[in-house]
């Protein structure tokens, strides 16, 4: 890549963080949207390959890029300005690849698919790429800025972004920890609202880099053929490198981050400190909540690994002891979720999603051990295949255990024991959530209506009923292409109803 292409890139990418700032970071959703995806097209029109003309057949990708982007402001609902802005950027996207001379549309479905991937990539790592091409050269360098320092900087600038998403996480997750770093940027700068400000404008500036440089210097070019080549040799696109210096100080500073977060788990959810000083709740309340956010922090630290693993150049001690510190600070934030998890279920019962995230917490921790090993070992290409067999064993156990049928009996249970339910929680069956269990469910709930208070028996009593009549005049569920051992079950056990 050409220095005075990524100087443009690079400004670019600043002028969009600033304007996303400006537009999106506050107002609700409307023609915000729109005037960024106009901006990402426009600047990438301006900024594409010279001697590539587009192909004129992906003109309808912009097109519905900015009409996609546009439903955003007509439309009212959120989640469908949540799907409409998503598929505005993935249109974005295909049509920054069209500008940069690569047809989209005459593709296969299977070449788009892997254009789309290394598209993803460029825009989560295509920055980096265009800061070391915008690095000035040797003799500029040891005038003006000393040569140790030059990694330094570009680590900080691949670290901030994932720092800031970590941050909003555990905050989200933890009303201490937001306190905390509350406290602590209003003490050290004192300037409000600005620090985030600006953290929003670097992580947007970087992820709008990355997707301009998709028209600006293109992505590989990819066919059938090369596909075909590629699933024999195991290699799709070569990997760009990551200096060590660059790598560790990324991971130095997200495990800063982590460890503050760890520090304060320690303290007040393992150390048992006093919430109400630290926060103005209860312990229980404080420990019921952020168990999903925390789960995100944990996938989000693994893909970290994974990326760095990939890209670095060289694994130098200091590096390899902070990935192994990244992952052992992972391994007790995936215990703090297992904790608030086990609370919450504890006060308020089981559903299957909450056993999903159960599940994902455990295939996590065995992915952090197999991760910890590869790492040690210098094996991490072997980590799909590992992950595959957790994925694969993970799935296995859910179809054992049934889900529903696992998620009803331990509600069930805790009807007819309510010492099973800790100190302020509920103790009442959903018949609501019950009414929308599986068939698997359905054997359970028959054998415990004897057992259950008399109130309980009656609402589950009726929903057993709207579910025998429904097998019974469905005509989905007759003939024999139909059978399903669970459903088979549930009409079993339906038939001794009273």
């Amino acid at each position: 890549m050409d220095r005075s292409v990524a100087r443009r890139l690079l400004a670019a990418g600043l002028l969009i963080g600033v304007l996303a700032e400006l537009v999106l970071d506050g107002p609700a959703h409307g023609l915000n949207v729109g005037i960024v995806v106009a901006a990402l097209l426009s600047v990438g029109w301006l900024l594409r390959r010279p001697g590539r003309a587009p192909d004129p057949l992906d003109a309808w990708l912009p097109i519905t890029a900015v009409a996609l982007a546009a439903f955003v402001a007509v439309r009212g609902d959120p989640f469908m300005a949540l799907v409409d802005t998503m598929a505005a950027l993935a249109f974005t996207g295909a049509s920054l690849v069209a500008f940069s001379g690569l047809p989209v549309t005459r593709r296969s479905a299977s070449v788009v698919a892997v254009m789309a991937a290394m598209t993803l990539e460029a825009t989560v790592a295509g920055t980096a790429r265009v800061i070391r091409a915008f690095q000035p050269a040797a003799s500029l360098r040891s005038v003006w800025i000393p040569a140790a320092i030059v990694p330094v900087g570009r680590g900080l600038f691949l670290a901030l972004p994932i720092a800031v998403i970590f941050a909003t996480l555990f905050a989200s997750a933890d009303p201490i920890f937001r306190r905390t770093m509350a406290d602590f940027l209003g003490w050290q700068l004192d300037l409000g609202g600005l620090p985030g400000r600006v953290l929003f404008v670097v992580a947007c500036s970087w992820l709008a880099t990355g997707l301009l440089s998709v028209s600006a210097v293109g992505i590989p070019e990819v066919s059938r053929s090369s596909l075909g080549a590629a699933a024999r040799t195991g290699i799709v696109v070569p990997a760009g490198r990551l200096g060590a210096a660059e790598a560790f100080i990324v991971l130095v500073v997200i495990d800063a981050v982590v460890g503050l977060f760890v520090g304060l788990q320690v303290a007040y959810l393992f150390g048992g400190q006093d919430t109400l000083v630290a926060a103005g709740m209860t312990y229980s309340d404080y420990a019921r909540r952020g168990f999903f956010e925390l789960v995100a922090a944990a996938c989000l630290a693994g893909a970290v690994v994974v990326v760095l693993e990939a890209t670095v150049a060289r694994r130098s001690r200091p590096y390899l002891v902070a990935l192994l510190g990244l992952l052992a600070l992972t391994a007790v934030v995936l215990v703090s979720a297992a904790l608030r998890l086990r609370l919450y279920q504890d006060a308020y019962g089981w559903t299957e999603l909450r056993l999903y995230v159960l599940t994902t917490i455990v295939s996590l921790a065995a992915a952090l051990a197999l991760m910890t090993g590869l790492a040690l070992a210098n094996r991490m290409h072997w980590l799909g295949h590992g992950l595959a067999v957790i994925g694969v064993v993970a799935l296995v156990a859910l179809n054992a255990i049934a889900p529903s049928a696992f998620v009803a009996a331990r509600n069930v249970e805790r009807v007819i024991d309510p010492t099973l339910v800790a100190q302020g929680g509920h103790a009442g069956l959903d018949a609501t959530y019950l009414g929308v269990l599986p068939d698997d469910a359905v054997p359970i709930l028959v054998e415990a209506l004897p057992g259950l208070p008399a109130r309980e028996r009656q609402a589950v009593l009726a929903i057993l009923h709207e579910r025998k009549a429904e097998l019974v005049t469905d005509p989905a569920f007759a003939g024999p292409a139909a059978w399903n051992l669970g459903r088979e079950q549930a009409k079993a056990s339906l038939a001794t109803l009273p």
